[in-house]
């Protein structure tokens, strides 16, 4: 649209400067007291109304683009597939300790000692992610009944809090649910199912469960081969996971499902160059004391 108003607007000058070169001449020749009464010539009047038109075009197309956009909740198509994110205490801990009294990682009575919940993210199959999709603000109000297992399975390892889409900073859950959740409303359809369809997926593909039984268990000392940890994934679950690690230390482990929630490979898998060929699951350690609410953040 600004390059089209561009063009008629360079356009529109042309053709004043060219009807002024006209007139001057018009001046010396005998006749201009007759052609000064005239109109001007047709080719002016009609790139005049062709100016016209395009800026009366650009205008409702831009009228058109913004309905659109509103509708469809910016200029984001919709996401292809779901990417669930789970990260390990044991090394996410390890670089919040300093902010621990502000997160779940300093208590003691209820230290996570399982992968927990980063989020539920909608992707493309080109790499890229839709964002912010609605202006609607999270309400924690709206979960109520799920706030006992989202404060063990998704609490906040971070420090501070992140910003949300309306730019300004809040809970964890509240970022989440409106960066992704928002982006996964043609498929859940509110807040509320959002993060119960979220725990659902995540108790149904129990990762820890898994990795546990198959002799990946915490260990401050222990070194897994990589390969080993995404086989065991491959076989319990029928996909390749996505593995994130902070040097040789596991971070993340992140599945990828269709919109009914049934498994495949991610798009784009980084598992390789993020992670060495063996990987260590470090144990969980609690620094400092319960902090009352600290465990309680999203």
């Amino acid at each position: 649209g600004l390059l089209l108003l561009y063009l008629v607007f360079n356009t529109y000058s042309l053709t004043n400067q060219w009807a002024a070169s006209i007139r001057k001449k018009s001046k010396k020749s005998e006749n201009w007291k007759r052609r000064a009464t005239m109109s001007s010539p047709p080719a002016i009047v009609n790139l005049r109304m062709l100016f016209v038109c395009c800026i009366l075009i650009a205008v409702k197309g831009g009228w058109d683009e913004e309905v659109g956009l509103l509708r469809r909740g910016g200029e984001q198509r919709e996401f292809d597939y779901f990417k669930l994110a789970l990260q390990w205490p044991g090394t996410y801990c390890r670089k919040t300790r300093h902010c621990c009294s502000s997160n779940a990682c300093c208590t003691r009575s209820n230290s996570p000692s399982v992968f927990t919940i980063h989020g539920l993210w909608t992707e493309y199959n080109d790499g890229t992610w839709p964002s912010c999709c609605s202006g609607r603000p999270f309400d924690e109000k709206e979960i109520s009944t799920l706030l006992e297992p989202m404060r063990k399975y998704w609490p906040s390892l971070s420090c501070g809090s992140p910003r949300s889409c309306h730019h300004k900073k809040g809970p964890f859950w509240g970022h989440e649910v409106e960066k992704h959740g928002t982006c996964a409303y043609p498929v859940v359809h509110d807040e509320y199912e959002f993060f119960l369809t979220t725990l659902n997926v995540y108790f149904k593909y129990n990762v820890t469960e898994v990795l546990f039984e198959a002799g990946y268990v915490p260990s401050n000392s222990e070194k897994y081969p990589l390969g080993g940890i995404i086989s065991a994934i491959q076989n319990a679950f029928h996909t390749t996971p996505e593995l994130i690690c902070s040097g040789d230390a596991l971070e993340e482990l992140r599945i990828c499902f269709y919109k009914n929630f049934e498994p495949r490979d991610c798009a784009h898998d980084t598992s390789l160059r993020s992670c060495p060929q063996y990987v260590s699951l470090p144990a969980h350690e609690s620094w400092g004391y319960d902090t009352p609410g600290s465990h309680l953040r999203g």
